[in-house]
C-alpha cells in the first residue's frame, strides 16, 4: 500500500453559549464610536455562574465603583478549558456586542490575567488584523505565540517580580520577542508581588488610559 494525497472540505456549523458580564457607561445610547475592553479572566474564575467572573481583576475593579468611558466585555470559560477553546464564542460575542452597542470596531482591546493573559495573547496571535492593543498580566506561555503579525499590536505587559505560579522571565521573553520583530511592547513588573499581580496592574491610571486611548493602524 502506498499513501496517496488528498483535500477534506466541509461546512462545519457550531453552536456557542457563554456566559459574560456587559458593563456600559453613561450616555451609550447617544453615541456609537465606544472603546471596547474585552477581558479574560483566570483559572479560578472558570464555570458557568458569570457572578464569578467579578471576583478579580477589571470586573471587580468597576463593580468596587470604577467608571470608565469605554464598553467592558468580560466572557466567561467553561469548567476544565482553556480560552483557546472558546475562541469562535468569543469573537462571536465581540461582533454581537460591537454592533448592537455602537463600538468603534478600531478600538477594541484585550486584557487579562494568568490564564487570560495567555489567551489574549493567543487570540490576538489568531485574529492579529482585529485588536488595537493588549495588556496581558502574569500570563503563561505567552511567548510562544508571537508571530510577526501579532507583534504589529501594541503591547504592555505587567507581572510581578516574585511570581510562584508563573515566572516573570514568561513575560520577558514575550516582550523580548515582539521587540525582536519590531513591535510596540512595554513591561511593568512589581518587586516582592506575587501572582496576584493584576490587583496593582488595574489600578494604574496609566494602564486605563493606555486602553482607552488604542485605535487598531493608529
Amino acid at each position: 500500500m502506498t499513501q496517496s494525497a488528498h483535500t477534506f472540505a466541509a461546512e462545519l456549523v457550531t453552536a456557542v453559549r457563554l456566559p459574560y458580564l456587559l458593563y456600559l457607561p453613561e450616555g451609550v445610547e447617544t453615541r456609537r464610536d465606544w472603546p471596547l475592553i474585552l477581558f479574560l479572566h483566570g483559572s479560578g474564575e472558570r464555570g458557568t455562574d458569570s457572578s464569578m467572573v467579578r471576583r478579580e481583576g477589571l470586573p471587580r475593579r468597576l463593580d468596587e465603583g470604577l467608571e470608565l468611558p469605554a464598553v467592558v466585555l468580560s466572557p466567561q470559560c467553561p469548567d476544565g478549558q482553556v480560552w483557546a477553546q472558546q475562541y469562535p464564542a468569543v469573537m462571536a460575542l465581540l461582533e454581537a456586542v460591537t454592533e448592537q452597542v455602537g463600538v468603534d470596531p478600531d478600538r477594541v482591546v484585550l486584557t487579562g490575567l494568568s490564564l487570560g493573559g495567555a489567551g489574549i495573547v493567543h487570540l490576538a496571535a489568531t485574529h492579529p488584523e482585529r485588536f488595537a492593543g493588549l495588556a496581558p498580566i502574569c500570563g503563561p506561555w505567552t511567548f510562544y505565540y508571537v508571530t510577526p503579525e501579532m507583534a504589529r499590536v501594541p503591547l504592555w505587559v505587567f507581572h510581578g517580580e516574585d511570581d510562584p505560579v508563573v515566572s516573570v522571565e514568561d513575560s520577558r521573553m514575550l516582550v523580548s520577542r515582539v521587540e525582536e520583530l519590531g513591535g510596540e511592547a512595554r513591561l511593568t513588573t512589581y518587586p516582592g508581588v506575587g501572582h496576584g499581580a493584576w490587583r496593582e496592574a488595574y489600578a494604574d491610571e496609566a494602564l486605563l488610559e493606555w486602553m482607552l486611548t488604542r485605535r487598531r493602524g493608529g
